[in-house]
């Protein structure tokens, strides 16, 4: 708006479009803006320009937009609390960033790149994590993604003594448990268990029948490959099949 534009407008103020003229505005949640809203921002991007209060003429502005969300635009398009015009208009060129747990590889620089940030900013030297506790931060699945992930180490920095080792007793409850929780590893091979008080022959007959449907699934259905595993002749793994 332009200055004496209405009452309390004592000085002239740009706004955040035209200030970010000749360069890039990023459009942060893009999925919360106002349905009311929808389509004077749709008439900005259409047109490239803004019209400010108390101006007789419209103002280009030159700018590359990104727009970034974490709710799915084509879902509220559906249920009507999104205009599909203004989705086509900002979906050109579509970047999907995958969740924290689907990029692991990523979380040890984050970590340390937030231990030294949020250290320097709390005067705690160079506090570093135990090989433990990276385990459990790594292991962790971050619903919450790189925000939550920032707020833990500004968290572990706030406890943690100067220039500590943090254990993962430091780590929030959340994560502990988690860690606690996960599979363990299954074992390389199935086994399977026979009765001995039984007849010898009920016992051979369980032993012969459990592994050739495990060598077909090991296979992928490939009888040849199936009767190599077994170390029986294609013929021999048929009529084992079919008795």
């Amino acid at each position: 708006y332009r200055k004496g534009a209405f009452t309390g407008a004592e000085s002239a103020f740009a706004g955040v479009i035209r200030s970010a003229h000749g360069g890039t505005l990023f459009l942060d949640e893009i999925g919360d803006i106002s349905l009311d809203l929808q389509p004077k921002l749709l008439r900005f991007i259409e047109q490239q320009e803004v019209h400010p209060l108390g101006e007789a003429q419209a103002t280009k502005v030159d700018v590359r937009i990104i727009a970034a969300t974490n709710a799915n635009l084509d879902q509220m398009v559906a249920a009507g609390r999104f205009r599909d015009d203004l989705l086509y208009r900002l979906k050109i060129l579509p970047l999907h960033l995958p969740p924290l747990r689907e990029r692991r590889e990523e979380i040890p620089a984050l970590l340390l790149h937030y231990l030294q940030k949020f250290g320097d900013e709390q005067r705690k030297g160079r506090v570093t994590l135990s090989d433990e506790s990276l385990e459990y931060l790594l292991l962790y699945s971050w619903p919450g993604n790189i925000r939550q992930l920032a707020n833990e180490v500004r968290r572990i920095i706030a406890l943690a003594q100067p220039d500590a080792i943090v254990t993962p007793t430091l780590l929030s409850p959340e994560i502990q448990a988690s860690r606690r929780t996960l599979p363990a590893a299954e074992p390389a091979e199935p086994e399977m268990r026979v009765r001995l008080d039984q007849p010898l022959p009920d016992a051979v007959d369980a032993l012969e029948k459990a592994p050739g449907p495990h060598a077909l699934a090991r296979s992928h259905g490939r009888v040849e490959e199936a009767a190599r595993i077994l170390g029986i002749s294609r013929k021999g793994l048929f009529l084992k099949r079919r008795r």
